[in-house]
C-alpha cells in the first residue's frame, strides 16, 4: 500500500522558524509511523519562491529575487536534517520541472474553458499574497493575520471560474474524511455558502513567477503555481520515473496551517477539477504556535522560538516531542523554552530515561544481561493491549498528539510497576527468582513495545536505545508479540539532565 503525506511548501522570504519545525515534524512522524507499518510513502516538502512577498522581501535587502530565493532554500534544506526529517524530495517552485509542469495543467485549465480576462479591483495583502473578503478583513481595511493595512489593487488579470465549481465543493465540504479537524472544515464550508465568486488566476504587473503560456505579459498568481507542487513534484522527483500513478491516486494527506485553509480546501481542489485531475484523500490543518504575546508565532510579529536554539539547548529529539506533546494537534497552544524545559525534565529525562536507564541496570546486575525467557505478566500484558493499534488509529488520522499521550500513558505504567514489583527487593532472595524473571522479562517487553512506537517521534535517542536491546526491526508490535529481547547492553543516558540555570 503507498501512502503520500506533504507540507505546504515554506515562503522563501525569510529564513525558517519553530512553526516551519512543527509542520515538518508533525509530517515526518506520520510518514516514519506509516514506514513502519510496511507501507510505501513518499514524503515531500520543501519552498514556494515566486510572487510579491518574495519580491518585496528581495527588494528590501538589495537582492533580485532569484538571489533571495537561492540563499534562503538553502536554509530551508539545511534544517531538514536538523529536524531528522525522513522526506523523499524537496521541491522548489523554480525548478523548471515544475515550471513546465505548472505551465502544461493550466493551460488544460485554459482550454477546459475555465478562464476569462477581466479587471479586478479588491484589498490586498501583499505578505499573504491575497486578495481580501470584508470577513478575511480586520478594522479599517488590515490583514487579519499580519495586522498590517491592506492596499487597493485594481489590475487587469485572467480569471478562475471558481465560481463554477460551488455546487462541487459543497458536496466535497459535506464529506467527514476531506477536511478535517470537523472545525476546520465547517470553517471552509461556511466560506463556501457565502457563494464564491471567481479569482485572479494570473498578475499582470509583477514578473518574478510563472509564465502564463497563453499570455506571456502575465504571470500566474503564486498561489495557484504554488498549489501544484503537490502534482508537479511526483512527476520529475525520482529521475526517469514518474511516481504519480503510484502515489496521487494514493491516500494523500496535504498537512497545512489554518491561515492558508482557503487556499488547500477550495481553491485547490476547483483547480484539480477544473484540470481533470484527482482530489487528494485529506487535508489536515493544524492550529497555530502561540507566542508569549499569546498571537500566533509569525516572522512579520518578531515573536519566533528559535527551534535552533532549543536544538542546541536540548537536542533535536527534546523539540520533536516537546512541539508534538505540548500542543494538541489541530489546536492553537502556547509554547516557550520553560515549557520545552519542564517536558524535557519531567517526561523525557524522569518518565522515560529514568525507566529504560534502571530497567536495563537490573537486567544486568540480576541476570547478567540476559532477558528471561519466561512468560510475561498478564496484568501487564493487559494494560499494554491494543497499544500500537490505537496508536495506528490516532496516526492515521493525524492525531499526532493522541497517539503520543497513548504511549505516555503506558511509559507512566512501566514506572509504576517497577515500583509495585521492587525487582531490588524481590533479588535479596533466591525464592522470588521466578518472580523477579517475570518482572524483568516483562518490563523489557514493555520498554521495547513503547520504545518502537516512539521511534516515529523520537527517531535518534530511540534508535540508541533499540540498539542496547538488540531489537533490529523498527515494525510496531503488540506487547508479547513478536520477537522478544534477549539480551540487554549498556546504555549512556537517553536525556542527561539539564539544570534550569543552564535553561535560561
Amino acid at each position: 500500500m503507498a501512502f503520500y503525506v506533504t507540507t505546504p511548501i515554506f515562503y522563501v522570504n525569510a529564513a525558517p522558524h519553530l512553526g516551519h519545525a512543527y509542520t515538518t515534524i508533525a509530517a515526518d512522524v506520520v510518514a516514519r509511523h506509516h514506514r513502519q507499518r510496511g507501507e510505501e510513502v513518499f514524503f515531500l516538502t520543501g519552498t514556494d519562491e515566486h510572487g510579491e512577498p518574495v519580491a518585496l522581501a528581495a527588494e528590501a535587502q538589495g537582492l533580485s529575487p532569484r538571489e533571495l530565493a537561492d540563499r534562503n532554500a538553502e536554509r530551508f534544506k539545511a534544517l531538514l536534517p536538523q529536524l531528522h526529517a525522513s522526506n523523499d524530495f524537496f521541491i522548489r517552485t523554480s525548478d523548471p520541472e515544475h515550471v513546465a509542469k505548472v505551465q502544461e495543467i493550466l493551460q488544460r485549465v485554459h482550454d477546459n474553458g475555465h478562464v476569462y480576462k477581466g479587471m479586478y479591483e479588491g484589498w490586498y495583502c501583499p505578505r499573504c499574497a491575497d486578495f481580501k473578503n470584508e470577513t478575511e478583513q480586520g478594522p479599517g481595511h488590515t490583514c487579519a493575520i499580519h495586522e498590517i493595512p491592506l492596499t487597493r489593487e485594481q489590475e487587469e488579470n485572467w480569471f478562475f471560474r471558481l465560481s463554477a465549481f460551488q455546487e462541487q465543493l459543497e458536496r466535497l465540504l459535506d464529506d467527514p474524511d476531506f477536511v478535517q479537524p470537523a472545525a476546520r472544515r465547517r470553517e471552509a464550508r461556511a466560506f463556501v455558502a457565502q457563494g464564491l465568486q471567481d479569482v485572479s488566476l494570473t498578475r499582470g504587473k509583477l514578473t518574478w513567477g510563472v509564465q502564463v503560456p497563453w499570455d506571456p505579459s502575465h504571470v500566474f498568481y503564486v498561489w495557484f503555481d504554488a498549489l501544484l507542487n503537490y502534482v508537479t513534484a511526483l512527476s520529475y522527483a525520482k529521475p526517469g520515473e514518474d511516481l504519480t500513478d503510484t502515489f496521487w491516486g494514493a491516500p494523500t494527506t496535504h498537512l497545512i496551517g489554518k491561515d492558508i485553509l482557503k487556499f488547500h480546501t477550495i481553491y485547490w481542489p476547483a483547480l484539480l477539477l477544473a484540470a481533470g485531475l484527482d482530489l487528494p484523500h485529506r487535508v489536515f490543518i493544524h492550529g497555530f504556535l502561540l507566542g508569549g504575546d499569546g498571537r500566533k508565532m509569525s516572522k512579520s510579529l518578531g515573536n519566533v522560538l528559535d527551534p535552533f536554539a532549543v536544538i542546541d539547548e536540548y537536542g533535536v529529539d527534546a523539540l520533536r516531542f516537546y512541539l508534538m506533546r505540548a500542543v494538541s494537534f489541530g489546536e492553537d497552544g502556547p509554547v516557550s523554552m520553560d515549557g520545552v524545559h519542564q517536558r524535557y525534565s519531567a517526561e523525557l529525562a524522569n518518565d522515560l530515561g529514568n525507566l529504560a536507564s534502571r530497567s536495563i541496570k537490573m537486567v544486568l546486575k540480576y541476570r547478567d544481561g540476559h532477558v528471561p525467557d519466561v512468560d510475561l505478566d498478564p496484568a501487564l500484558a493487559a494494560d499494554f493491549a491494543g497499544l500500537c493499534e490505537k496508536t495506528g488509529t490516532s496516526l492515521s488520522t493525524f492525531n499526532v498528539s493522541e497517539g503520543l499521550d497513548a504511549i505516555w500513558a503506558l511509559v507512566r505504567r512501566l514506572n509504576l510497576y517497577v515500583q509495585d514489583t521492587q525487582p531490588w527487593q524481590l533479588a535479596k532472595d533466591e525464592a522470588n527468582a521466578a518472580e523477579l524473571d517475570r518482572a524483568l522479562a516483562s518490563l523489557i517487553e514493555g520498554l521495547r513495545t513503547v520504545s518502537t512506537l516512539l521511534w516515529a517521534w523520537l527517531p535518534a535517542k530511540m534508535d540508541s536505545l533499540l540498539g542496547t536491546l538488540g531489537v533490529e526491526d523498527r515494525t510496531a508490535r503488540e506487547f508479547g508479540e513478536g520477537a522478544r529481547v534477549r539480551q540487554v547492553g549498556d546504555l549512556d543516558p537517553l536525556f542527561p539532565r539539564i539544570e534550569r540555570a543552564e535553561a535560561a
